[in-house]
């Protein structure tokens, strides 16, 4: 079994309400130092404050690709990543093109996530591939591809599809992408105990909106 010495560094303190103001990114940023999280992850329209904030604290600051339907059209995607990370963005988190994998279109599906992160730099990025909208095969080629194109995790959802992350999803994802990435589980994660059971399966990043809860449990 993993040892787990600090579970608030595996996560991304995570607000991706719509409604969020600049005071709510503040208080955000304030739990992510306070705390030790890995990151906040915000919309792409807060990066800029929550760079300010996070300047020179260990907390980064995460944001979001193409989300949360994956269904932009890549040069977009590649264009919303530069500018990500031109406004202080350390890591993406990218909605893959989940009706091309779908359809069988592996051409269209790895240029977009390519793409992204052409466009990241040397930023990583994180491809989400809603696993609640695909079978297992279609997990299993969504990992490969992904780390073809050079995305540095593979992630399980969005958190505003039907999925969510559960530990066979990510035993499936680590035993595909191995040590060439990292996984991240996002989707419903709410309590100490299953961030801890998702870790000793392989996660080696959450993502959730109840840190706070997580931490203090």
């Amino acid at each position: 079994m993993k040892r787990i010495d600090n579970l608030a560094e595996y996560i991304d303190h995570t607000l991706l309400d719509v409604s969020a103001v600049g005071s709510d990114i503040e208080q955000l940023c304030r739990d992510a130092v306070e705390h030790g999280f890995a990151s906040v992850c915000v919309h792409p329209c807060h990066v800029a404050h929550a760079a300010e904030l996070l300047f020179s604290e260990k907390p980064m600051v995460c944001s979001v690709i193409g989300f949360p339907c994956g269904a932009t059209m890549s040069e977009i995607k590649m264009l919303e990543a530069m500018r990500l990370v031109d406004k202080g963005a350390q890591e993406l988190d990218m909605v893959v093109n989940i009706g091309a994998l779908k359809a069988g279109d592996r051409k269209t599906f790895l240029n977009d996530i390519f793409m992204t992160v052409q466009g990241a730099g040397h930023v990583p990025v994180k491809a989400i591939i809603e696993t609640g909208l695909l079978d297992e095969d279609q997990k299993k080629i969504a990992c490969e591809l992904a780390v073809t194109a050079g995305a540095s995790f593979v992630k399980t959802c969005t958190g505003f599809g039907p999925g969510c992350a559960c530990i066979d999803d990510i035993k499936l994802m680590r035993s595909i992408v191995g040590n060439a990435a990292g996984v991240k589980a996002s989707g419903g994660i709410k309590t100490y105990e299953q961030a801890l059971a998702l870790v000793e399966a392989g996660a080696s990043r959450l993502g959730t909106s109840s840190s706070i809860d997580i931490v203090r449990r």
